[in-house]
């Protein structure tokens, strides 16, 4: 389908994982904070100084590991003056699959267009050359739902693997050169409008999710399908 803005036929429609096709964690994050009497935002915040060599983009890029991001965010928490445990912080980041997006993903696959996932992630065990191996779950039932889910995309592109992140433009190179498409045939689904910018200055369309129900009403209208 084309629009009014860009004329180019889209071929291929791209989702982020947490945030779009699992709910925020921006929730649990919240829940935490109340919990253990640390200011509103502050996990958020935490993320935000220095964004591409703090503790979140070293694990991301596969350049710590969990143990190894805990002391690091532990550490950033402090500079602020507050007490955290870094590693309470990765089982925050679970978050539920949004059945009405994974049958989004499903029609669109069907109606033929390329699906690709893009996600920033990271290895916490498993076979790193299988598919979505960052984003495993202890928890057998929830793995085998990830595992169904993922099993709809074409290509599963993760920071963890190919060693960039977003909103570093590298990663959305290689998600194009992984699916075999243009930047401008393609429509992108993201939580985070510092994900969705760079992708946008590449050419394509994108969707920053807030409420899922909006998001996909912006997809059917681009996509020509009831979503």
């Amino acid at each position: 389908m084309t629009d009014a803005a860009n004329p180019t036929p889209i071929r291929a429609v791209l989702f982020d994982f947490g945030g779009v096709i699992l709910s925020s964690p921006f929730d649990a994050f919240a829940d935490y904070e109340a919990e253990h009497g640390l200011p509103d935002g502050l996990i958020r915040r935490i993320n935000t100084i220095n964004p591409d060599d703090n503790a979140w983009a070293k694990l991301e890029r596969s350049d710590v590991d969990a143990a190894g991001f805990a002391e690091l965010f532990t550490a950033e928490a402090a500079a602020l003056g507050h007490e955290l445990d870094g590693a309470d912080i990765l089982g925050l980041l679970h978050g539920s699959v949004r059945p009405r997006m994974v049958e989004a993903v499903r029609r669109i696959k069907a109606a033929g267009f390329v699906t690709g996932c893009l996600t920033n992630n990271f290895l916490s065990g498993g076979d790193r050359d299988k598919p979505g191996s960052g984003l495993a779950s202890d928890d057998d039932g929830r793995k085998a739902q990830i595992d169904e889910v993922l099993a709809l995309f074409d290509d599963v592109i993760e920071s963890s693997k190919v060693g960039v992140r977003k909103p570093e433009l590298a990663f959305y190179d290689a998600a194009l050169e992984a699916l075999e498409i243009t930047a401008d045939e393609s429509v992108f689904l993201d939580d985070l409008g510092i994900n969705l910018k760079p992708a946008r200055a590449m050419g394509m369309r994108t969707i920053k999710v807030v409420d899922p129900d909006v998001a996909l009403a912006e997809l059917s209208e681009l996509v020509g399908l009831d979503l």
